[in-house]
């Protein structure tokens, strides 16, 4: 029971720092596929067209709501419109719901749910876009006195 080797010593390092690289490689490749689900990417209406859309599964579409598409079915939550991409690509989408307070026609959306066979996006969920240019009433009154405390000051 002596001194061990310096070879061995060194072989012992090598494979500790082997298993150490090996570990944190299989922890970072789970974390990866962990997340390949929960990332929440869309679809244009072209695409689902091209039938580059997942078969049997849950998708995000997006696009913009055709003007005049908006229905209102007569049980009073089920909505039908349509989506266009650039290409002009529709895509008939039904909900059953509450829009959202920013859902209009002719500003953007994203629907979450799954293509039926006929052709129309059943969607379980429906997220408007908001206009970037947006300012809560309360910001616009600040931004208001403020412009007009500038003007006043300039004078």
């Amino acid at each position: 029971m002596g001194i061990v080797p310096k070879t061995e010593t060194r072989r012992r390092r090598l494979l500790f720092v082997l298993l150490l690289a090996l570990g944190v490689g299989t922890a970072f490749i789970l974390i990866l596929l962990a997340f390949k689900d929960s990332i929440s990417l869309f679809y244009t209406p072209v695409e689902v067209a091209q039938g580059k859309v997942p078969k049997h599964k849950e998708f995000s579409v997006g696009g913009m709501v055709v003007k005049n598409s908006l229905k209102r079915e007569p049980d009073g939550l089920t909505y039908r419109f349509a989506i266009k991409d650039n290409s002009d690509t529709k895509l008939k989408v039904v909900y059953k719901g509450i829009l959202p307070d920013m859902f209009k026609e002719g500003e953007y959306a994203v629907s979450k749910g799954r293509l039926q066979k006929s052709g129309v996006f059943k969607a379980g969920e429906v997220l408007a876009k908001h206009d970037e240019s947006y300012i809560a009433p309360g910001e616009k009154a600040k931004m208001d006195q403020t412009a007009k405390l500038k003007t006043d000051y300039k004078k």
